[in-house]
Order: C-alpha cells, then sequence, then structure tokens
C-alpha cells in the first residue's frame, strides 16, 4: 500500500463541494485521515476566498491511476475539463506526495512545489503528519511550517462538519 496526501480546495459553494469530494474519496478509498479545514485568499488570481484541507489515503492503484480518477472526481463535481491553473474551483484534488517517490511520475510532479510555497498546504500538512519528513528538504513537515514566512499568506482554520462529525474547529 502506497501512502498519499491530497490536497483538496474549493472557492465554489466550498462546504458543500469539499462534503463531496471527502464522500468520493471515502467511497473509493475507504478510511481517510484528515487535517483541519483552512480559510485562504485565493492565490495568483483574484477570487473567493478558498477552503482548503490535506487527507492521506492509502492505495494500490499507481499515481497514473490515481491522478485520473480524482480529475474525474473533479470533473463530476463541476470543474471545466478545460479549467486554467488559476482559476476558481468547484473542486480541486492534488496530489502532494506519493510515498517517498521525487520527480515527475507518469506525468506528475512529485512531491508537489506547492507544499512549501503555499500555507494552505503546508499547515494542513504539518498538522495531519508533523514528524513526516518532506522528500526531498529532508526535513519535518513542522519544522517547515514553523520556519515558513506566515506574512505572506492569511490562513484561519474554520469550524467544519463532515459525515456528522466536526472534523475542524476554527480557533
Amino acid at each position: 500500500m502506497t501512502r498519499v496526501f491530497l490536497g483538496i480546495g474549493s472557492n465554489i459553494e466550498r462546504e458543500r463541494f469539499i462534503a463531496a469530494g471527502l464522500d468520493a474519496l471515502h467511497r473509493l478509498f475507504g478510511e481517510l485521515t484528515l487535517s483541519s479545514v483552512y480559510d485562504s485568499d485565493a492565490i495568483g488570481f483574484e477570487g473567493q476566498p478558498f477552503l482548503n484541507l490535506v487527507a492521506a489515503i492509502n492505495t494500490e492503484l499507481s499515481v497514473a491511476e490515481l491522478s485520473a480518477i480524482l480529475r474525474c472526481i473533479e470533473i463530476e463535481h463541476g470543474r471545466p475539463a478545460n479549467a486554467t491553473r488559476f482559476s476558481a474551483r468547484h473542486l480541486d484534488i492534488d496530489i502532494l506526495t506519493f510515498d517517498n517517490e521525487v520527480g515527475v511520475l507518469q506525468g506528475v510532479q512529485l512531491p508537489r512545489d506547492e507544499i512549501l510555497d503555499n500555507a494552505f498546504v503546508l499547515c494542513p500538512l504539518a498538522e495531519l503528519s508533523p514528524d513526516t519528513l518532506h522528500p526531498v528538504m529532508n526535513r519535518s513537515y513542522l519544522s517547515l511550517w514553523q520556519a515558513y514566512d506566515r506574512s505572506s499568506q492569511a490562513l484561519s482554520k474554520v469550524d467544519f462538519m463532515w459525515g456528522g462529525a466536526v472534523i475542524s474547529r476554527a480557533e
């Protein structure tokens, strides 16, 4: 089994589409390990704020198979097949890491560069798996988050329920 971290985000009907994405992932992969849910500004374009979180799954799929399935989930939940990178999203699900794979594997850059660039990825990843080492930096996600310049991107934890349970509480 391969341990995979996924970044999940939405800025259109945010609660609805985050929940729908989690439902789809749960149906396909079973138990999900989830970070808290965070509110953050759109990065790279003018748009409504996003809700973001990180989920951990275990899979026997290849990177290419997983990537194709995630793309189908996004499209089923309103993402245009030709959506540009910096645009509003009903649902966005990105492979952040695939075990400790490094490089372009089956068309997917691993680990995803956004881990080190964006608070909305690094913070929930550090919360979910603080002691796991970044496959390139060889530093824990917690230490990377502690060293991150937090003045560059606003981030706040929000209340969020999924599957009848509270998965996130605002601070």
